[in-house]
């Protein structure tokens, strides 16, 4: 779900003003924190491939977790 999250985060990116909507600003105070985390990542050519690092982060921690709860 939270992966669902930013991808609309980073989606409304590409409409100017987005971020100023009620819908945008809640997934700012969603996302944002964890994104953050990810700045040290320059982004190439103007693109930000943060976002992507951080859904594959995402992904591993989910799996790890799934796999903690199938073993217990």
């Amino acid at each position: 779900m939270y992966s669902f999250l930013i991808i609309a985060y980073c989606l409304l990116s590409w409409f100017p003003g987005a971020y100023q909507t009620q819908l945008g600003q809640l997934l700012i105070k969603v996302c944002q924190p964890y994104l953050r985390l990810f700045d040290f990542i320059p982004p190439i050519a103007g693109i930000s491939f943060a976002p992507v690092v951080a859904l594959i982060v995402l992904q591993f921690v989910e799996k790890g977790v799934f796999m903690l709860f199938y073993l217990f």
